[in-house]
């Protein structure tokens, strides 16, 4: 069973929880000033992951150079359709019969020196008029050009597709490993609308915009590149001009990313917040109308979904601005080439057809501008995803297993605890010096007030955490010297709060054991009083359970993890209060199932109501992470000390009860 989802414990008072509302979930981010730690550095981080695809980067880079080409050259050819077309209606309106030199000297003799400079530069068939085979065959071409660019561009994005989906493929399992990995107490420690968060919201994040962004930059850096050189084979005056808008747009661009960077830094943090919010609602919805605190839980949404909308709006409004900015630099770039172009033209030292060419070029050369400014403003967003999900794979680890561990396949079940020390915070003790000696076969049952540390000397046992001094024995072997894989076979665990996955009541009981048969499973079920309930529902063991399972209570849901636990038959068991959410005739059956699973078998048996634990074979009273007595139940009576006021305190409550 999963160490994440098995963990309960009765010791929150006694651990570094993160703050909260009142009865609400993780805290929310309050205030706009969270700023960015490190967008550089997550920035080389995510460049880095692409560096396994790095050959067929390469070649998309091929198929982007290619495609650029023919897309940046169709206008340079285009223009001759432009000039055979201007120049055949020029030539429709001279003379037949006279030369283009005839006709020229005819302009100049009517004072028309400009009309005239203008003709010179021109192609001209006095007579005749436009050639549209000619410019068919240009049109056709140009084309054919577009289609093999286009071709080129969709091989591109193809491969593209692959590589960012196996790069957030690789991304999404470290981080799923990396769960596995880390400690209870950072899960003690963030709240898990936050975590699921970073694995889904942010992760998707990261994968639309490397998605949308990496054959957007180059695609945009060549074609800058393609566009620039066109033009200044055209016309370098125009195309000096050009350039004076690229250090205005860099300027624009930097000074307003600076500023929504921050923004979506808080937008995502403030997405995790909500998230961490909206799952312990629905998780704990019906406590939430039991005390009725509908009108909070909704007012805690306001103000989280508020504060989201808030940098939300703040980053997109910010960035946006991006985009008509760079197009109002590029409509001022726009009319200077017309104005200018007309000129040259008049003049006589530009064809038509290049100046709209180099207008062609010039919208070209601003839309990879507009189109990096744009990326900038996605990436902003991606950066901060990307900080959240490297901040969670860079916390730290359990520490490692031993180089060359222990392994214990059958054991007589006899524990030792030698000067045991835990604390969860550093400079408040919970547990001190604590030794213990538990034989093969003994029942264990601890008792004692909430916080006393019960459910944290199991914790120990199984090495949920670390122990800050002494050791921890089974059959002589210091279970740090065993890997926490092999250590934890040895356990099953029933606990207080039965986690069932979505999936049958079959796939549920077998969880625990891998091939279990049909027969096993159903004398598992049999052995927890379970079986017959099973089998009065339509499908039997096939009925999927979710968290909306409506047709099985609490009480039933508690007895199938208990099925779960006869069909591990572990060699040391843990109960938590496993009989606590069922009636008084099925506490008694299954504590009659218990005794059989218990006999042969070492049992630890966290309890607080201690009429449950009388047959022990030893009792442990703890309080305040020190076992003050110790004995049987008999014995701890007579010797009239904490137990003896406990017990007592608990029976005076259920004979008040009672009246």
């Amino acid at each position: 069973m999963s160490e994440r989802e098995e963990i309960a414990s009765d010791d929150g008072a006694k651990k570094p929880t993160p703050p909260s509302g009142p009865g609400f979930g993780p805290p929310g981010l309050h205030g706009t000033g969270v700023k960015a730690k490190d967008f550089k550095g997550s920035f080389k981080r995510l460049a880095g992951r692409l560096r396994p695809e790095l050959w067929k980067i390469c070649l998309i880079v091929t198929l982007a150079i290619t495609s650029v080409v023919l897309t940046v050259a169709a206008p340079k050819i285009l223009a001759q359709a432009t000039d055979l077309i201007f120049e055949g209606a020029i030539s429709s309106q001279l003379p037949a019969g006279a030369t283009k030199e005839q006709a020229i000297a005819a302009l100049k003799a009517e004072g028309q020196d400009q009309l005239a400079s203008m003709l010179s530069s021109m192609e001209l068939h006095p007579g005749q008029g436009v050639d549209m085979g000619a410019v068919g065959d240009v049109l056709l071409f140009v084309l054919g050009l577009y289609l093999a660019g286009a071709l080129f561009t969709w091989l591109q994005a193809y491969l593209m597709a692959g590589v960012v989906q196996r790069v957030v493929y690789g991304l999404r399992r470290e981080v799923d490993l990396k769960l596995a990995r880390l400690p209870l107490q950072y899960f003690d420690g963030h709240a898990r609308g936050d975590t699921l968060s970073r694995l889904t919201n942010d992760i998707d994040n990261i994968q639309q915009t490397l998605q949308q962004t990496l054959t957007q930059i180059i695609t945009a850096v060549l074609t800058l590149v393609g566009v620039l050189a066109m033009m200044f084979w055209i016309s370098p005056l125009l195309a000096v001009i050009s350039l004076i808008t690229v250090p205005l747009s860099v300027v624009v661009t930097m000074l307003i990313a600076k500023r929504s960077q921050k923004q979506f830094a808080v937008q995502w943090k403030a997405t995790g917040s909500l998230s961490g919010h909206v799952e312990e609602m629905f998780t704990g919805h019906n406590i939430v109308k039991v005390f009725g605190r509908q009108k909070e839980a909704i007012a805690r949404f306001d103000e989280e979904n508020d504060q989201l909308f808030r940098a939300s709006f703040k980053a997109q409004f910010i960035s946006g601005i991006i985009m008509p900015s760079m197009m109002f630099i590029g409509n001022l770039n726009y009319a200077a080439i017309a104005v200018l172009g007309g000129l040259r033209v008049a003049s006589g030292t530009m064809s038509l057809g290049h100046v709209q060419a180099f207008i062609q070029y010039s919208r070209q050369f601003t839309q990879p501008i507009t189109q990096t400014a744009s990326v900038a403003n996605v990436l902003q967003s991606a950066l901060a995803s990307s900080e959240r999900v490297f901040e969670l794979l860079d916390e730290a680890e359990e520490t490692p297993d031993a180089a060359e561990p222990v392994v214990l396949t059958k054991i007589s079940g006899r524990l030792s605890l030698k000067d045991v020390s835990f604390r969860y915070a550093p400079d408040t003790p919970l547990i001190e010096d604590l030794d213990l000696e538990v034989s093969p076969g003994q029942t264990v049952a601890i008792v004692g007030p909430t916080g006393a540390g019960k459910t944290t000397l199991v914790n120990l046992l199984m090495r949920f955490y670390e122990i800050d001094g002494g050791s921890i024995f089974i059959d002589e072997v210091d279970t740090r010297n065993m890997t926490r894989a092999d250590l934890r076979r040895l356990f099953g665990m029933v606990l207080q709060d039965a986690w069932l996955f979505g999936g049958t009541i079959r796939e549920n009981i077998a969880y625990g054991k891998d091939g279990a048969t049909e027969e096993e499973i159903q004398a598992a079920a049999e052995a927890a009083h379970v079986d017959h309930f099973v089998r009065t529902l339509a499908e039997g063991y096939d009925t999927r359970l979710d968290d909306d399972s409506a047709h099985v209570s609490q009480g039933e849901r508690q007895l199938l993890t208990i099925a779960r636990a006869f069909l591990v038959d572990p060699q040391i068991l843990i109960l938590d209060e496993a009989t606590s959410s069922v009636d008084t005739r099925t506490e008694v059956l299954i504590q009659k199932a218990m005794s059989r699973l218990l006999r042969g078998r070492t049992s630890f048996v966290i309890a607080h109501r201690l009429s449950t634990i009388r047959d022990a074979d030893v009792i442990l009273v703890m309080n305040e992470g020190s076992i003050i007595e110790k004995g049987t139940h008999e014995e701890l009576l007579a010797a009239r000390g904490f137990y003896y006021d406990l017990y007592n305190s608990q029976f005076a409550e259920a004979l008040a009860e009672a009246s």
